[in-house]
């Protein structure tokens, strides 16, 4: 369906499966055809694309795999495709926590980032009673690993959090989040981790950045704290390591941090962005439509004309939307088919424009 667009590691979404279950509703999904299942188990998510279109990596906290907390795996498409037993390779340490992974465009190394270097154990999660909230590590560290598991090279050791990496269409830069200018930013830098710079300054969490199918602009989400009360807590928040998700709108940027504008004004939770691969649409997911919160679909904007269309609408939680390189498939991460339980499992779809 179409509306106007009027005046956007993840377990937040989860906590309505404890609830509500994730059975599939009756759907009418008009642009993804012949969907696959392709993880069985866990919360797997964040699963991207090789430059090849061959193969995913993607973070996941499968238990059945002894994993305590998120680790980054590679994932063969048509071998998972076609086997609900398929186990993918692990590429991260399995030590500390793992978040944000994806391929350089030789397809033959991954980045992502993780805690190792501050301790093997899972670090805790902190809890304030009554709200949502997304740690932000400051042992997190951008790696760069071979598909074997080797890593070749760390890119960042600045103090704070570094995290959030993706690579442009060229594979010659990277977008990040960070800290290490006092609040969650986005920087980017070369591909060997040189001139890193900071290109967002507003006050507010900016992070999951993608680059555009030509590499000159990136689309991301952000929070924008406004009032004095909102500040504060942020602020606060910010100080003991934490985030709250709960609102967030989609942004778009030049690579240089220019012309900086703000896509959606939906309310809630706006996040997840990618561009289509035309450049003039961005799909992300949302639950700005949701009286409760918890129901997240995948929307798409149109840069040109401001329509919004529903892109999903089986079960209650579909997000982390990649194009493939050839723009012919979709790939989410989605709790439908897990019989009511709290797994999130990736999909991949033909994409039907």
């Amino acid at each position: 369906m179409k509306t106007k667009h009027k005046n956007k590691t993840f377990k937040l979404f989860l906590f309505a499966f404890f609830f509500f279950g994730g059975g599939a509703l009756s759907a009418q999904e008009t642009h993804l055809k012949n969907i696959r299942q392709l993880t069985w188990g866990g919360d797997n998510a964040e699963a991207y694309f090789s430059y090849d279109g061959k193969s995913l990596c993607m973070q996941s906290n499968n238990k059945n795999w002894g994993l305590e907390c998120d680790q980054i795996f590679n994932i063969d498409i048509e071998e998972a495709a076609a086997d609900s037993t398929y186990r993918p390779a692990l590429i991260s340490t399995g030590k500390g926590r793992t978040t944000c992974s994806y391929y350089l465009s030789d397809n033959k190394h991954i980045l992502y980032a993780s805690t190792h270097s501050g301790g093997e154990n899972c670090p805790e999660v902190p809890e304030i009673p009554g709200k949502y909230l997304w740690p932000i590590y400051n042992t997190y560290d951008i790696y760069v690993s071979e598909l074997s598991g080797k890593i070749v090279k760390q890119l960042t050791d600045a103090p704070g959090y570094d995290a959030e990496a993706t690579v442009n269409p060229s594979g010659d830069k990277i977008v990040f989040t960070s800290t290490r200018g006092g609040d969650l930013d986005l920087w980017t830098m070369n591909i060997d981790g040189s001139d890193q710079k900071q290109i967002t300054f507003g006050l507010g969490y900016d992070g999951g950045a993608f680059f555009s199918p030509d590499g000159k602009k990136l689309v991301f989400r952000a929070s924008r704290p406004s009032t004095d009360e909102e500040v504060k807590e942020y602020k606060d928040l910010l100080a003991k390591g934490l985030v709250a998700p709960s609102n967030m709108e989609i942004y778009t940027c030049n690579v240089d941090g220019s012309d900086l504008k703000q896509i959606t004004n939906l309310g809630k939770a706006n996040w997840a962005p990618f561009y289509h691969p035309s450049g003039n649409k961005i799909i992300f997911s949302s639950n700005h439509h949701s009286q409760r919160g918890y129901d997240f679909q995948l929307y798409m904007i149109d840069l040109n004309t401001q329509e919004i269309e529903q892109i999903s609408s089986n079960s209650i939680f579909n997000a982390f939307p990649m194009f493939s390189p050839d723009g012919k498939q979709l790939v989410f991460s989605s709790n439908r088919n897990n019989n009511g339980t709290r797994d999130t499992n990736v999909f991949i779809a033909d994409w039907v424009d």
